[in-house]
């Protein structure tokens, strides 16, 4: 199964106060780079059920060099400057990860890993997440899942508890462009993503107005 690549950006608008002048923006973290992944094709459907609530960044995960303190010391690197941007201007973050060895990607790890850094600074606090998985497997990476909640917990961000998103999924379940060809598996998702528009509104961090 081919899957086109998935658009940087969905949505438009900025977020405003409790009015919400326009969408909430959502950074959407996947955890695969493959082309043909099954996660990138949830990620891209659960992106078009957010209608015009959400809108949605995606930053490309494997322009990131592998984690390392000394290169971090010299001066951060470019790719690492654009995602922390990313996720400084985000309302939440969604994370669609596939399971490796029961756990989760080296490719997300790392991501979160470069902005926990540098100490005292971690871009993660405070980020209300929720996540979502996908595999040809039974258990829909359930391992990854509670591995991933366990980081999150640490990094600080108020992470959703339900609905939980283990699917198991065939090729023709979701298409490559996010088109989802069963009823109650839409229907579910859509549930998903109107719960985590509420937890995003509800725990999105804003910034208190300026005094004097």
């Amino acid at each position: 199964m081919k899957l086109a690549k998935l658009p940087m950006q969905i949505g438009r608008g900025q977020s405003g106060g409790d009015g919400e002048v326009g969408p909430l923006r959502v950074a959407v973290l996947v955890g695969s780079a493959r082309q043909g992944s099954l996660n990138r094709s949830l990620a891209l459907a659960m992106m078009r059920l957010g209608d015009d609530r959400l809108a949605f960044d995606v930053p490309a995960l494997d322009e990131l060099p592998l984690f390392n303190q000394s290169v971090l010391e010299a001066g951060m690197p470019q790719p690492v400057a654009r995602l922390q941007s990313t996720i400084q201007a985000a309302d939440g973050v969604l994370i669609v990860t596939p399971e490796h060895n029961r756990s989760i990607t080296a490719l997300l790890k790392n991501a979160l890993d470069w902005l926990s850094r540098p100490a005292g600074a971690n871009s993660w606090t405070g980020k209300p997440v929720a996540i979502a998985g996908a595999s040809a497997g039974r258990l829909g990476t359930v391992a990854a899942q509670q591995h991933l909640r366990a980081i999150l917990g640490y990094l600080d961000m108020p992470t959703m508890g339900q609905p939980e998103v283990y699917l198991q999924l065939t090729a023709s379940l979701i298409t490559p462009e996010g088109d989802i060809t069963d009823e109650s598996t839409k229907a579910f998702l859509q549930g998903y993503m109107h719960k985590f528009h509420h937890w995003v509104r509800t725990h999105r961090r804003v910034d208190a107005p300026a005094l004097g």
